[in-house]
């Protein structure tokens, strides 16, 4: 399979000329969910993400695909047999990227704790149970303190109790959306990145029939036409029903930001993922997990009203996490200059009546900002310089006084809502990582729905529960046999061990893809024969565009592989202008961009103003 500059070429000229099934909108884990399942069941699909796919949300997690258990603290049964039930499912489609991962779970004596030994005991039984591993490898047990500070040495002894171990999985968030995507493209699905919406077309009755959009690479506009449209854009889901000039919108989501941070393990060594409560008596916990050779912790919950695109780890948030870690791990002593990368991510929350802010409004101060902002817009939409739903999206965002005094966001629903307007417009929102296939599966069936009502069109769902993504042929039952198997071949074909490991992990089986470039590229100077094979396979068969997209994305390397990254920003960024042939400017303006990205993962404001 092609899917690169040359295919995106080709997927535009299908959106332009031929009426899609259906247009998805948005290119995070739930579009290319839905994306992998319409194609595969034949339905003609197209999907368009602003940005790259993942860039938003979708690779910007805790990295887990999580079990729930702080739910069974108050027997909220069926959501974590829900949860672990799917998260069984997505590692039987994507074997490659969920890998099993026990976590340990710290008890303290202290006020408001959400377990106690005897209550986390309880919940990991009943935890077993619903994710049927009871009397299995992965089967719950309980540590006693010294055990505990046996395990994890530099733990904060005080007040210790114990601690619990259960089964949790780790994720490669990013690579589970573009393994979703590649399949997609496999099965006839037309996906473009930097393909922004600007306005949802609608046809004569008044439905919603496409979307005109932009080609970000080049500038041009054109029309999208298809039967149906779905809006999967996450934290952008109120923005682009906004566009939507046919319905009126009372906004849903109720974005909140959180925030991880990674140093070394030599600063903080955990041999195993580790989940505490903060200390702080705030209903929150933070997890701290190893990942190559650094350890990363988090997250913050706290309410969001900047910037969609680019939220930013503020001196708050590093306070914070800091103040908390700190206090578990004394020795580690970790200040901000420690941190050597980091991330901030929106979660896409919906909204209850309690936590609304336009429920609240009348009972809130508006900050002054707020009001300046309101003003210059709707003056701005007077005089034509902004569309109507720019104006919503402000009105969104207001800023209160005591926003975070009304709901504490920690407490919201991670709840999915599925909607159609009236003009038909369909709108998927909400939900966990783990459940992004059924959140899919939900939304697609409706599609089906309405193609044989409206179209007397026809189609079979496949059943995504059985159907692998894009990478992930491999038994769910074999995956660190098979994995090293793979691994084998490339030792056999002249890598180093550690090479092979990282490409078989990475790629699952579409491993022999990838060691196929071998008779067909040269090493490149500067980098490994590994990065030199995943660069030319995220360019010809990941859709990397942007040197971003391949050392943030399709690989880690920004985040976990701190160390190396500066040695390869030029060789990455010579050989992508090769390949895509770059005018220069393209070269200054992606290098920028990369250049931009690393100083916000480095806290380079931030290290600035505390130096």
């Amino acid at each position: 399979m092609v899917f690169s500059i040359e295919s995106r070429k080709q997927d535009i000229e299908v959106l332009k000329n031929e009426t899609l099934d259906v247009l998805i909108i948005g290119g995070g884990i739930t579009g290319a969910g839905a994306a992998l399942q319409a194609s595969a069941s034949g339905l003609k699909t197209g999907l368009v993400e602003m940005q790259d796919f993942s860039e938003g949300t979708s690779s910007r997690s805790t990295k887990l695909v999580h079990g729930g258990l702080r739910y069974l603290k108050n027997f909220d049964v069926e959501v974590v047999a829900d949860t672990v039930q799917e998260r069984a499912v997505v590692q039987g489609i994507a074997p490659h990227i969920p890998k099993a991962d026990p976590m340990i779970l710290p008890i303290y004596d202290e006020s408001n704790a959400t377990f106690s030994m005897f209550s986390l005991k309880i919940a990991m039984d009943l935890y077993d149970q619903l994710a049927n591993v009871t009397g299995t490898k992965y089967a719950n047990y309980t540590l006693t303190k010294e055990e505990v500070l046996g395990r994890e040495p530099q733990l904060n002894s005080e007040g210790l109790l114990g601690a619990g171990v259960y089964l949790d999985y780790r994720n490669n968030d990013a690579r589970l959306v573009i393994e979703n995507i590649k399949r997609a493209a496999e099965d006839g699905g037309h996906m473009v990145s930097r393909m922004k919406v600007v306005k949802i077309m609608h046809d004569e009755d008044g439905k919603a029939s496409g979307a005109e959009v932009e080609d970000l690479l080049t500038g041009e506009i054109f029309s999208i036409k298809a039967r149906t449209v779905m809006n999967t854009t996450g934290p952008w889901s109120d923005t682009i029903r906004q566009m939507d000039d046919k319905i009126d919108v009372t906004p849903q989501m109720r974005p909140t930001k959180g925030v991880h941070l990674v140093v070394d393990n030599k600063t903080l060594f955990v041999p195993q993922p580790t989940y505490f409560d903060t200390g702080k008596e705030d209903g929150r916990m933070v997890f701290v997990i190893p990942r190559e050779d650094k350890t990363y912790f988090g997250t913050t919950d706290t309410d969001y009203n900047g910037d969609l695109s680019n939220p930013t780890v503020e001196q708050e948030d590093v306070d914070y996490l800091l103040e908390i870690v700190n206090s578990r791990y004394p020795s580690a002593n970790i200040t901000i200059n420690d941190i050597e990368s980091s991330w901030a991510g929106l979660r896409p929350l919906i909204a209850t009546n309690s936590g609304s802010d336009y429920n609240g409004l009348s009972n809130q101060t508006i900050t002054d900002e707020s009001i300046d902002a309101v003003l210059s817009t709707v003056e701005q939409y007077q005089q034509g310089d902004v569309e109507r739903y720019e104006v919503a999206d402000v009105l969104k965002n207001i800023k209160k006084t005591n926003s975070e005094t009304e709901t504490n966001p920690s407490t919201l629903s991670r709840g999915s809502s599925l909607e159609i307007d009236e003009d038909g417009m369909i709108t998927v929102a909400g939900g966990k990582i783990t459940d992004y296939r059924k959140m899919a599966l939900g939304a697609v069936k409706k599609v089906i729905e309405i193609l044989d009502r409206d179209y007397n069109k026809s189609y079979k769902l496949i059943d995504s529960a059985t159907y692998s993504v894009s990478g992930g042929k491999i038994d769910p039952k074999k995956v660190d046999e098979e994995t090293e198997a793979l691994a084998q071949s490339g030792v056999e074909k002249g890598l180093s061990e550690f090479e092979a490991g990282y490409l078989a992990n990475l790629y699952g089986s579409n491993t022999p893809k990838v060691y196929a470039l071998l008779d067909e590229v040269d090493q490149i100077d500067g980098l490994t024969l590994a990065d030199t094979l995943s660069l030319h396979y995220a360019m010809r068969e990941e859709m990397a565009l942007r040197p971003s997209d391949f050392l943030i994305r399709r690989t880690n390397h920004m985040l976990f592989m701190r160390d190396t990254l500066d040695s390869i920003i030029e060789p990455v960024i010579s050989e992508m202008a090769r390949y895509h042939d770059w005018s220069d400017q393209n070269r200054i303006n992606y290098t920028n961009e990369l250049e931009k990205a690393i100083a916000e993962s480095d806290l380079k404001r931030l290290k600035g103003a505390v130096n």
